[in-house]
């Protein structure tokens, strides 16, 4: 009898950590897991048939000039599963490509486990009914996610965001020694003020916000001498890429840190009191870590006009959006440039205790979850056959 097997699709580098979380607690079994991600589901032993690093895009210009890498992973995929059903399916974010493999696993009679809900209350809240018909559990990560999903029908059940988790492991002996430890990592002076420079997990992003982000802090640096910065490099990011961001953070004489691909950034973040943040996950991780985010992000012309006549909420960054008012800057298009990065910089720096006021507040309406890939866990382990799993599910029948 073949041993359980497992499709994991992280199409996103913040996707591909959480899911490697899950597969670490998996550590042991005789699960096989394979199918897209990158380093960290790599160094889980996951064997991958895609490579998110290959395919790192947003918006809707920059995913169609990935359009033929995008469909060349879905081929790969799509052939693996005719030959080798899984026993389940891990389907980690990246809606668009995972909106089409759901529906084909529903046919071949594989549970699908969505992990990191699309977020239809920002946009293109239609999608919600579609999507329903081909997903038998939903792991959301939002608390408010929960009951909206439910209202739709899915089994939704919220379980914590895995920023919360990483938190916590960083957090584990208390915010002092997690900040020395991090300025110790990051070879940090003990100067007043340090500041993390993250231009992005994506190869656009990187391009269109390192140079300004750049020349804020370089703006804020020559009024404050005591300042020290880092930029974090993500291990998702391609070596142009990688070598573009290096070649300006060298002009700049910025020290340039390359992020782990398991670890992500949380273990570094408690080093800074405020960063520069691309909008996403970045940005929570960021406040949970009490580094005051100042989220900058630019797209292409297309991509906003596309954006603005869609999006249904008036924040694109997470803390905002939990918190339900803009408490930390958000410097989108013509705002995203060097004097607005620096004067939002600053203010960060010198009333950073105001800011920790809503960094907590952050950090409590997300629930004090802090297992969320054990709860992802929990929802598979029927699927897979695992010792002490309670009884399957029944899977719903498909419908309108």
């Amino acid at each position: 009898m073949k041993p359980p097997s497992l499709l994991v699709v992280a199409g996103e580098a913040s996707g591909d950590r959480a899911a490697a979380a899950v597969l670490a607690r998996l550590a042991g079994s005789k699960v096989r897991a394979w199918g897209m991600g990158g380093g960290a589901l790599e160094r889980e032993g996951m064997e991958l048939v895609s490579d998110l690093r290959d395919l790192t895009a947003m918006g809707f210009v920059e995913v169609a000039r990935h359009a033929a890498s995008v469909a060349v992973a879905y081929a790969r995929i799509r052939a693996r599963i005719a030959k080798d059903t899984p026993s389940a399916a891990l389907l980690v974010g990246y809606t668009e490509f995972n909106a089409r493999l759901a529906p084909l696993l529903w046919a071949r009679g594989c549970p699908v486990l969505w992990y990191g809900a699309p977020q239809i209350w920002a946009w293109r809240a239609g999608r919600g009914k579609k999507l329903r018909r081909h997903v038998d559990r939903m792991a959301v990560v939002l608390p408010f996610e929960e009951k909206l999903w439910r209202d739709l029908g899915v089994d939704a059940r919220y379980v914590g965001h895995p920023a919360l988790e990483e938190r916590a492991k960083t957090f584990a002996h208390g915010a002092t020694e997690a900040r020395l430890a991090a300025r110790e990592l990051l070879g940090m002076t003990r100067r007043a003020w340090a500041v993390g420079i993250l231009p992005g997990s994506r190869p656009h992003e990187a391009r269109k916000l390192t140079v300004p982000m750049l020349e804020g802090y370089e703006a804020v640096r020559r009024e404050h001498a005591s300042v020290d910065g880092r930029l974090l490099l993500a291990p998702s990011l391609d070596g142009e890429t990688r070598a573009f961001v290096r070649d300006a953070a060298k002009r700049f004489h910025v020290e340039v840190v390359d992020i782990d691909a398991r670890a992500g950034v949380a273990s570094a973040l408690p080093a800074f009191d405020a960063a520069l943040s691309a909008s996403g996950t970045a940005s929570l991780e960021c406040a949970l870590a009490r580094a005051v985010p100042v989220v900058c992000y630019r797209v292409g012309w297309l991509t906003e006009k596309v954006a603005r006549a869609t999006l249904a909420t008036a924040h694109v960054a997470l803390p905002n959006i939990l918190l339900g008012r803009r408490v930390f800057p958000e410097l989108l298009q013509d705002e995203c440039e060097p004097r607005r990065i620096a004067e939002h910089l600053e203010r960060a720096l010198v009333e950073r205790d105001a800011y920790l006021v809503h960094c907590e507040e952050v950090e409590r309406a997300l629930g004090g979850r802090t297992r969320a890939s054990a709860e992802v866990l929990e929802i598979l382990a029927p699927w897979l056959g695992l010792a002490g799993a309670e009884a399957p599910v029944r899977r719903r029948k498909a419908s309108g």
